[in-house]
């Protein structure tokens, strides 16, 4: 299956695998079980706005909370704040579930937590419910142009 997040990696030629799982709750917690990743492996795209307004993307692993004030601090921010499901499509392209780093409506400042690196692959949303992208971790901070940071906290 194609995805905007797809396209983006098959025209920089990234090599990548698709993952497919049925999805029902829509969490990074089900994907993890339902693909046995484990969970330090599955990164769920989060979106986030700026004190100042800005949107931002935010890669964390499953199995960890984002630390807001990390983020903040990252992007050069007062402050920042999860932004509400129902503005996801609207802001991003993308619906609570299914939110890529990639391709998404407009473009938005991308961090990825510095776990990622620790992985020789890591998953991320393919852009769809139940599709997730099995990538090597370099690679997505080259195609999101995505700035490497420590920002999860607490397990989740």
């Amino acid at each position: 299956m194609r995805t905007r997040a797809t396209r983006v990696l098959d025209e920089l030629g990234i090599h990548y695998d698709l993952l497919e799982f049925e999805a029902e709750e829509h969490t990074a917690a089900e994907a993890v079980e339902r693909l046995g990743i484990a969970p330090g492996q599955l990164f769920k795209t989060l979106v986030v706005r700026s004190s100042e307004g800005a949107v931002l993307l935010a890669c964390v692993p499953a199995s960890h909370e984002l630390d807001l004030r990390a983020l903040a601090r990252c992007a050069g921010a007062r402050r920042a704040e999860l932004v509400d499901a129902g503005e996801l499509m609207r802001l991003v392209g993308y619906v609570k579930g299914g939110v890529s780093p990639l391709a998404t409506r407009r473009p938005c400042l991308t961090f990825i937590d510095a776990s990622a690196l620790q992985h020789p692959r890591i998953s991320i949303s393919a852009g769809v419910r139940g599709l997730q992208i099995w990538i090597d971790p370099r690679d997505l901070v080259r195609a999101t142009d995505a700035r490497v940071e420590q920002m999860h906290g607490k397990i989740g």
